[in-house]
């Protein structure tokens, strides 16, 4: 069996690596944790969809997660 090894550019290009500060993964971890009761109150009836946008759009601006871009 051969195997052959198929390039991109893409595959070449290097991303600059990320360093995390103590304050930053704090307010990851909060992000997720806020995220997570969250949804559970939305589950529960106990906030609508529109109220759940609201209060989440409030967890991006508070907690500042670096990885909210993604989510």
């Amino acid at each position: 069996m051969q195997v052959t090894k198929i390039t991109t550019p893409l595959a070449e290009v290097t991303v600059p690596e990320h360093r995390y500060t103590q304050e930053q993964l704090q307010n990851e971890f909060n992000y997720i944790r806020a995220e997570k009761a969250t949804k559970k109150m939305l589950e529960k009836g106990l906030i609508t969809v529109d109220e759940f946008n609201k209060i989440m759009a409030e967890n991006k601006r508070i907690f500042s997660p670096y990885l909210a871009a993604i989510l």
